[in-house]
């Protein structure tokens, strides 16, 4: 069961399990959109159902996990992957959209969580994969709401980790840095490490597949924002100032 998987990240890796052998669940808003990515899975030989749902709705994820179960078999993989990133300047807060970025990528990580591990549990198996990011680790200008949500959801998963280990369920924590999708599409930022999408989602799913606890990447960019987070602040504010790499 992948969310968010009508396009970017999320659509790359369907297509991509889907070569793999992997039968399908596509959640997304937009029932258009996940169509087509089902419509290039099957070409491929593939098997993919289309389940249009909001992932703030918990109702209506718990209902998507019962009708994929009844369709395809249990949930094995959950790739918690829906998610947005505005940015803005906190002089132009508005409420609403940090409302929609908080629900969106932690609400409704844990809302997919919640709609999943009861048949896990159950099975004594799983693996829960989350998509945050390099953000999570500290604050960058123009990006609080992301920051914040990117941070709430790696924790999240964390303790996940910690409960459901031992019951037999693996978590993974992706923290991918700039990759070629509709969510990095038009900035005039700089973005270092800009990685393309097919690349990016073949490290993904060697972590997937390694059961890794945590993967950052690029190691560049991951390597300075690690770096970051023992820096003085006084430091970290000058340098993440005068590089607004998501302005």
């Amino acid at each position: 069961m992948i969310t968010g998987a009508s396009s970017g990240i999320g659509g790359a890796l369907a297509v991509e399990l889907a070569k793999r052998g992997a039968r399908l669940g596509l959640v997304a808003r937009r029932a258009e959109a996940l169509a087509e990515v089902a419509r290039i899975i099957a070409t491929n030989g593939g098997q993919a159902l289309v389940l249009p749902a909001d992932v703030r709705d918990a109702d209506s994820l718990r209902r998507v996990a019962e009708q994929l179960q009844s369709t395809l078999g249990p949930v094995d993989v959950l790739i918690a992957n829906a998610g947005i990133g505005p940015t803005r300047d906190a002089s132009e807060l508005d409420a609403a959209e940090v409302s929609d970025v908080i629900n969106i990528n932690v609400v409704g990580a844990s809302n997919s969580v919640v709609a999943v591990v009861p048949q896990m549990l159950a099975r004594g198996q799983g693996h829960l994969i989350v998509i945050s990011s390099l953000a999570a680790y500290r604050g960058l200008p123009r990006s609080a709401a992301y920051c914040a949500s990117k941070a709430a959801v790696s924790a999240f998963f964390e303790s996940l980790r910690l409960d459901l280990e031992p019951k037999g369920i693996a978590v993974t924590i992706i923290h991918p840095g700039f990759i070629k999708t509709p969510l990095t599409a038009g900035r005039e930022a700089q973005m270092p490490f800009l990685m393309e999408l097919d690349d990016a989602v073949q490290k993904i799913l060697c972590a997937i597949e390694k059961r890794k606890k945590s993967y950052a990447f690029p190691w560049q960019l991951a390597s300075i924002v690690r770096a970051g987070m023992v820096m003085p602040i006084w430091m970290y504010d000058r340098i993440s100032r005068r590089n607004s790499f998501r302005g």
